[in-house]
């Protein structure tokens, strides 16, 4: 099982808030079958600039900074909308419906087509489970206790499937 996150502005406060949560995640769930995917993207005001090989140095001395490192994987940069986007986010946009009805400020989208079902900003998550299908998809907004519940409900379901089957 893993959630697939989308694109992170290294330069703007959601980075604070949210990487660390993330670590955490990592860690309450280090024992199971769980992993976070990090696609980094500058789609959403072009708020992440860096080359590939700067992202883990942008994380570690500007922001979150203080020494920060994920502990999950960081992917080569992607697009997650347009005609661009990665087939992956193609995947995951078409087998979970958006959670949000206001696309944003078009002026800082970059791509095109704007499409209803497209990753809104930064931060955006798909969790998926451990046969690869999309289960629920998160925008920024969305509590980190609400995605915890959903990952525990997770694990239990495919606990208790691998117990029936044995």
């Amino acid at each position: 099982m893993w959630i697939g996150l989308n694109a992170w502005p290294c330069y703007s406060g959601s980075t604070l808030e949210q990487f660390p949560v993330l670590n955490r995640l990592m860690t309450t769930f280090k024992d199971a079958s769980f992993s976070i995917l990090g696609f980094p993207c500058n789609q959403f005001g072009l708020q992440s600039p860096e080359e590939n090989e700067e992202t883990l140095s942008v994380l570690q001395y500007v922001r979150p900074g203080q020494g920060f490192l994920p502990n999950f994987p960081l992917f080569a940069k992607v697009d997650v909308n347009g005609h661009k986007e990665h087939p992956l986010y193609a995947y995951l946009k078409e087998s979970c419906p958006f959670v949000n009805t206001i696309i944003g400020d078009t002026h800082r989208l970059h791509w095109s087509p704007v499409k209803v079902s497209d990753v809104r900003w930064n931060f955006e998550k798909f969790l998926v489970d451990a046969d690869g299908i999309p289960i629920r998809r998160y925008d920024l907004k969305t509590s980190f206790d609400v995605i915890e519940s959903d990952i525990h409900m997770l694990l239990k379901k495919d606990s208790a499937s691998t117990d029936s089957s044995n």
